[in-house]
């Protein structure tokens, strides 16, 4: 933050003040002492929960910015995780179900594009084809959950979420795919298939879960990641997010937002992958630790 261009002294009193005016905001600020300095004094007070205010206007709190901002981009990251995973885990083990034939090939070259389409021009596309194409969901507007309209709240999160979605899917879909054909070829399902079980049954209660080692570690990757790195969606539909709040903020050379930003997203980001962690267990018991 301290390389970055912009002076929040600036951004404050505007262009065009005396020299003076700008050197005693900085004094006031702090903004003259040295770096390394500024940060141990934020360092001391973050672990106290106090993340400062923000130094340009409005001079807020940063944690009253932050719980207005990390809802929204909760709610699209876990929405899109949910409708990636909707989606893509029966679409990978129908293909697993089909491997090598047309099927498969098929839903390979499908993932293996939406792979290829970045989140901003999937985006774009969405907002041609479906807000001005169709009408039917708005592009710029946010209504809260805590406003008491849920299905209002759903449709305009919808769009954004779905792009977030895709490229997730796409992923999800080729590593379950991969595990699933390595779970289907073992002895235990060798066995199961020749008790004359169902296919859908050997694949749902035999193979899913033993093939979910890889899938579930990437499901906490892809959360904690998208958490932080909606801000193109955020952009392309005006979203008030954590990422319109960092981006916003680096513009303006706020440097206790985003440290305040940044803080909280890794925290969560640790959160979520220790819980992953945890799952283990619960996905294989051979994973538990035995304990005499």
């Amino acid at each position: 933050m301290a390389l970055l261009p912009g002076d929040p002294a600036v951004a404050i009193l505007g262009a065009g003040q005396p020299p003076e005016a700008y050197t005693e905001l900085r004094q006031q600020l702090g903004l003259d002492e040295p770096t390394f300095s500024r940060y141990l004094d934020w360092l001391a007070s973050a672990v106290q929960g106090d993340l400062g205010r923000s130094v340009v206007p409005p001079q807020s709190e940063v944690v009253d910015r932050i719980v207005s901002a990390l809802p929204v981009s909760l709610q699209i990251a876990v929405m899109g995780l949910v409708m990636a995973m909707v989606i893509a885990v029966p679409v990978a083990m129908w293909s697993a179900y089909h491997e090598g034939g047309k099927v498969d090939r098929l839903i390979g070259a499908g993932t293996f594009a939406l792979l290829s389409v970045p989140s901003f021009l999937a985006g774009l596309l969405l907002i041609m084809l479906v807000v001005n194409g169709t009408g039917w969901f708005p592009r710029s507007e946010w209504v809260r959950l805590g406003e008491g309209d849920l299905l209002g709240n759903l449709h305009h999160a919808f769009l954004p979420a779905l792009t977030v979605a895709l490229a997730e899917l796409a992923m999800f879909a080729r590593v379950l795919r991969g595990d699933l054909i390595t779970t289907l070829r073992e002895d235990f399902i060798l066995a199961a298939r020749a008790k004359g079980m169902p296919p859908l049954r050997v694949l749902f209660s035999d193979a899913l879960r033993p093939s979910s080692f890889s899938l579930v570690t990437l499901m906490g990757l892809s959360l904690g990641r998208l958490i932080g790195s909606t801000v193109i969606v955020e952009y392309l539909f005006s979203l008030p997010g954590m990422g319109s709040l960092v981006v916003n903020a680096a513009n303006q050379g706020d440097f206790p937002m985003v440290q305040g930003a940044v803080l909280v997203i890794a925290v969560l980001y640790v959160l979520i992958n220790a819980g992953i962690d945890l799952s283990y267990g619960y996905l294989d018991p051979r994973t538990r630790r035995a304990h005499v």
